[in-house]
């Protein structure tokens, strides 16, 4: 998978977007001692200025351009994600690896059209979810693998935030396929997804509809054949902390602020005994997603980038979603 040029050391990447997230992860880059390669924005004032700040050495004035520019390898896509699947497709098109922000598509259709093309290619597809790179989770699967904490029995996450209802902004838009489960929620499906050793079988759910009619609110249980269970709360409107616990045989796992995670507390089931992991730092957390990625493409091991995982959360987003009922304009299941 890819060719001589992709198996080089560092790829030239061009971003999609100067949002926030954008702005992250260039800066995450910077500390390692990197940068993009180019930038696009549907404002060009905004790409001119996100350069200067983080010496990218192009400026495109369409997407188009840094899909035909031949000295991009890999493009980041970090727009919202009602438009990602047309540009991951025609990136893939042109050949080149993607990572994209989550969640990487609207929905599973999508996804599946998405994996057969970068399959095709030969190329690299992958969803930008900082808990699959994240050093801390990459020990804690280690550890749960050896058999260290017995088997994940129950999986609780939550994620709540506070948004001011304002139905024109992009959180509760249903024409920027706003609510709770695809911006926040991936997150908490995500984090549970990685310590279920089977994908989810089941899935049931209540949701609260905001006045725009996506989802403000919502509880979610899920459980698989290896009889492990994931429970899930989300909110726009109500705050709660970024929590995931993992219960097993022999202990339970904590993990705070779990979509950059960088410390888990461990309890001893029988004798109460904490211990603390750390590892990774926060900062550069979105790197460790560049790394992974690049390895990906050198290796032509796209398991490294555990696609296989983010089909899976979307499989039960899109089917929550059916369940509500919930279609944005012009989506197609």
């Amino acid at each position: 998978m890819g060719t001589a040029k992709d198996r080089k050391k560092e790829l030239n990447w061009a971003v999609l977007g100067t949002g926030g997230i954008a702005g992250e992860m260039a800066k995450s880059l910077k500390a390692a001692g990197r940068q993009f390669y180019g930038v696009w924005n549907r404002t060009r004032k905004r790409a001119e200025d996100f350069a200067a700040a983080y010496g990218a050495e192009r400026v495109y004035s369409k997407p188009e351009e840094v899909f035909e520019d031949p000295k991009v390898d890999a493009v980041y896509i970090a727009v919202l994600h009602d438009v990602h699947f047309p540009l991951i497709m025609e990136a893939l098109e042109h050949g080149k690896h993607v990572l994209a922000e989550k969640p990487i598509t609207l929905n599973s259709r999508q996804l599946k059209e998405a994996e057969k093309l970068a399959g095709e290619k030969g190329l690299i597809l992958a969803e930008a979810m900082t808990i699959w790179h994240m050093p801390l989770y990459k020990e804690l699967w280690k550890r749960l693998d050896q058999g260290e904490f017995g088997k994940a029995q129950i999986i609780t996450a939550n994620f709540g935030s506070f948004r001011e209802y304002d139905m024109t902004s992009r959180f509760f838009s249903m024409d920027l396929s706003g609510g709770a489960l695809l911006d926040i929620g991936v997150y908490a499906i995500s984090a549970a997804r990685t310590f279920m050793g089977g994908s989810p079988s089941g899935v049931k759910s209540h949701m609260r509809r905001a006045a725009s009619g996506v989802d403000e609110q919502s509880v979610i249980l899920m459980w698989n054949p290896e009889g492990q269970m994931a429970s899930i709360s989300l909110s726009l409107h109500s705050k709660q902390p970024k929590r995931v616990m993992i219960s097993c045989e022999k202990a339970y796992i904590e993990i705070m602020d779990y979509p950059r995670g960088t410390k888990a507390v461990i309890t001893d089931a029988q004798t109460g005994e904490k211990q603390e992991i750390e590892a990774g730092d926060e900062k550069t957390a979105l790197f460790y997603e560049i790394q992974d990625m690049e390895e990906a493409v050198r290796n032509g091991d796209a398991g490294l980038m555990r696609l296989s995982w983010s089909h899976d959360v979307m499989q039960i987003m899109t089917d929550l979603r059916k369940e509500w009922k919930l279609l944005y304009p012009g989506e197609v299941w």
